[in-house]
């Protein structure tokens, strides 16, 4: 297991937490709850180490269409870069 931690600036909240995607071979499970400070903290537990410029392009991608606060976990069993993509969507869709 390997965990990453990121930050970025953040300029807009989130009405309520959010809960999507499940452990799986090929999945991720992402927890967001809504923050008060003005930046969005990531720590990310994978399966896979040596990816960490991977994840670091596509949270950076997500983080700079949607400047929001919050705390997000990320428990990795091998998502692919677009499955990490459409659960950040899904769990910014339930957040709002």
């Amino acid at each position: 297991m390997e965990t990453l931690t990121f930050t970025y600036p953040a300029s807009a909240h989130v009405a309520r937490r959010a809960h999507v995607g499940v452990v799986a071979s090929g999945n991720c499970e992402l927890l967001l709850e809504p923050s008060p400070e003005p930046s969005a903290s990531v720590t990310v537990r994978t399966s896979v180490g040596g990816y960490a410029t991977t994840w670091e392009a596509v949270l950076a991608r997500f983080f700079a269409r949607h400047s929001i606060a919050v705390r997000l976990e990320i428990d990795d069993f091998g998502a692919t870069p677009a499955v990490v993509a459409m659960r950040l969507e899904q769990a910014l869709e339930q957040a709002r």
